[in-house]
C-alpha cells in the first residue's frame, strides 16, 4: 500500500505523538506550571504523602515500599543510614512484625514544584507503650514524580528533644 520509507514516516510521527501526549507537560520558562496543572500535582501529592505516612501507621509494609523509589535513602534519628527500598525495609521488619508502635505526625510545611518534585516536613513521634518508648523527630521527606506517580526518594529525621 505505502512504499517502505512512507510507512516509516508515518509510525514516526504517531511514535512522536504518542509520546508527547503520554509525556508530563513541561514547566514554563519561569519554573511556574499552568495553575490548572500545578493543582493537579498538589492533589495527586497530597494522596501519596498521605499513603507514605498512613502505610506507616497501619503497618502495611507493602503500601509503604511501593511509594519509594528502588534507590531511595533513609536516615535515621541515630543517624544510621539505609540505602535502597530492601535495606530500607529490612531496618524497618521489626516495625511491621509487630505492630505495636504508635506513628504520630503533624505537618509543617510542604512545597510541591508542579509534577517533578515536592518535599514536606513533619513533627513526628513514635511510641512503643509497653516498654515505655517515646522518640520525637522532624522528618523531611522528598519526592519525585515518576511514571505519572509520586514516589519517595529521600527522607531524614532530625531527633527532638522529649515534650514537657
Amino acid at each position: 500500500m505505502f512504499r517502505p520509507a512512507v510507512r516509516a514516516s508515518f509510525l514516526a510521527v504517531g511514535f512522536a505523538t504518542l509520546a508527547a501526549v503520554l509525556a508530563p507537560p513541561p514547566a514554563q520558562a519561569t519554573g511556574e506550571w499552568p495553575p490548572v496543572l500545578q493543582r493537579y500535582c498538589e492533589q495527586t501529592f497530597d494522596t501519596a504523602q498521605r499513603v507514605d505516612m498512613e502505610s506507616f501507621r497501619d503497618y502495611d509494609a507493602q503500601a509503604f515500599r511501593d511509594i519509594h523509589t528502588e534507590d531511595a535513602v533513609t536516615i535515621f534519628a541515630s543517624g544510621a543510614y539505609r540505602i535502597g527500598i530492601d535495606a530500607i525495609m529490612a531496618a524497618l521488619a521489626s516495625h511491621f512484625a509487630n505492630r505495636e508502635a504508635i506513628w504520630e505526625w503533624t505537618e509543617l510545611h510542604r512545597e510541591v514544584k508542579g509534577c517533578d518534585t515536592a518535599f514536606i516536613i513533619y513533627d513526628t513521634t513514635y511510641s512503643i507503650p509497653s516498654i515505655g518508648y517515646r522518640a520525637r523527630a522532624r522528618i523531611g521527606v522528598t519526592y519525585t514524580f515518576e511514571h505519572g506517580r509520586w514516589l519517595a526518594i529521600f527522607d531524614q529525621s532530625t531527633p527532638l528533644p522529649p515534650a514537657p
